[in-house]
């Protein structure tokens, strides 16, 4: 996970800080008319995909591997490594995660077993790069071969693999301290040094894994990294590496796109965004200048890359108001609309988010990421509810949608949030490290069970 836009942003002063800052470089990304105009309906899709077959309907549930898995290295071993996150936490820029997490590398099996005791049939991990390739050019064949006994065992126990193949972390060796001119996207060896890596782990893979998605959610995390000051490098209205970044991101795409399709002519490639629904204030946006330009930021990315996906994974959370007045007051609202962390709750939201991008590209669509941070089960079991509902509203209005995967697994490291966010259908108990399902997530299995759909 997260996120999606401005929505990991802390309340207060830091949020409004951040909030504005995007706000600014939109409008300075996109200028005036082109904030004034909204983004076209939709987009001429070339060169036409065929139909893709996916099967029965997907229910699984989404995690990510630095959110969840331990480090399971020691400093002295050839092959410890860290990411990008790991030496900004250090700075101070964000809390520690720690190397343990919750252990899901080295008790894979002790997730396996919770993923079959929720009677999902898909689930979406992501792969650490900088476990796989802890210096640069030198891959530790242990942590791929684990990566693909993972793949295995999961078909074998009749769920369906979905591969990230990036998800918000880079190696440290791409890093260089938070220098913006060099980090990640922006240092000159990494779209060789990506295809390497992407080559390796999906020559690996291929027998296992069908789905493979390049990147998870690069829109929102472009514009948190150099827009908003939020994720690392923590650049601040830094308009013109963004632009390079955006650049550099897409190409990281669109190679890992055609890798995977040269590399297993049936498989699926899906691309993942952040799409929160921005709701229109007439009174403080007449012109719907911010209305459009943040839609726009939702779209930035993926027009740029629709046409080598087979699906499109649409995360959704909360809705908000584009509008600069909200965003420079907004506060951690609570109560039965907000979740823990100050994000208001619409499930309508949902159903306009999935037309709109149904819309726009054409191309069938799975809602990867959907949940809610809350310690009660019950306003969980609400949450997942109404927008599941929702989302059965959209196909019944003629949206194609594949699967639904609640986020998450178990609660975990939440980014700039630290461990303060309770999203999981699990909990961990604090002694013997095993999982226990949760009421919210017995309600989801059972659920699961009773609701095949087409």
């Amino acid at each position: 996970m997260i996120q999606r836009g401005l929505s990991g942003v802390r309340h207060g002063a830091a949020f409004r800080r951040c909030a504005f800052a995007l706000l600014a470089s939109a409008f300075s990304l996109l200028g005036p008319s082109a904030c004034i105009t909204p983004p076209p309906s939709g987009i001429s899709l070339s060169p036409v995909r065929k139909p893709v077959a996916t099967g029965p309907f997907w229910w699984g549930i989404s995690t990510s591997s630095y959110q969840n898995e331990d480090r399971a290295e020691e400093p002295s071993s050839p092959n410890y490594f860290q990411t990008d996150w790991d030496i900004y936490a250090r700075q101070g820029h964000a809390p520690a995660r720690g190397d343990f997490a919750t252990r899901s590398w080295t008790h894979f099996e002790r997730d396996l077993h919770a993923l079959k005791a929720l009677d999902v049939n898909h689930y979406r991990f992501s792969i650490e790069w900088a476990r796989v390739e802890p210096k640069p050019g030198v891959f530790n064949q242990a942590a791929i071969d684990h990566y693909v006994k993972m793949a295995r065992e999961l078909k074998a126990s009749g769920i369906e693999p979905v591969v990230t193949l990036w998800h918000f972390t880079f190696p440290d060796w791409l890093y260089h301290d938070g220098n913006a001119r060099k980090a990640n996207y922006l240092d000159p060896r990494i779209l060789p040094a990506w295809r390497n890596y992407v080559t390796r782990m999906v020559t690996a893979l291929r027998p296992y894994v069908r789905v493979f998605v390049p990147e998870n959610e690069p829109n929102g995390q472009l514009q948190l990294a150099y827009l908003a000051g939020h994720f690392p490098p923590g650049k601040l209205l830094a308009i013109g590496s963004y632009k390079k970044a955006m650049r550099v991101s897409v190409a990281m795409f669109r190679d890992a796109a055609d890798i995977v399709h040269r590399s297993r002519p049936d498989a699926i490639v899906m691309g993942i965004y952040a799409l929160p629904h921005w709701r229109r204030n007439w009174f403080e946006d007449p012109t719907g200048a911010v209305f459009n330009t943040t839609w726009r930021l939702n779209c930035d990315h993926l027009d740029q890359v629709h046409d080598v996906c087979d699906l499109i994974g649409v995360n959704y959370y909360f809705v908000q108001d584009a509008a600069i007045v909200r965003f420079l007051t907004h506060r951690g609202e609570i109560g039965w609309r907000y979740t823990q962390l100050g994000w208001e709750i619409d499930a309508e939201g949902l159903h306009d988010v999935l037309c709109r991008t149904y819309r726009r590209y054409g191309i069938p669509l799975v809602v990867t990421e959907n949940g809610l941070a809350t310690v009660s089960e019950q306003k969980k079991i609400r949450y997942l509810r109404e927008h599941i509902n929702q989302m059965r509203r959209a196909m019944a209005d003629g949206v194609d949608v594949r699967g639904y995967f609640p986020w998450t697994l178990v609660d975990n490291y939440e980014w700039r949030e630290g461990w303060r966010a309770n999203f999981g259908l699990t909990y961990l108990q604090p002694g013997d490290q095993e999982l226990t399902i949760g009421t919210s997530g017995k309600w989801f299995a059972e659920f699961v069970r009773s609701h095949p759909l087409p």
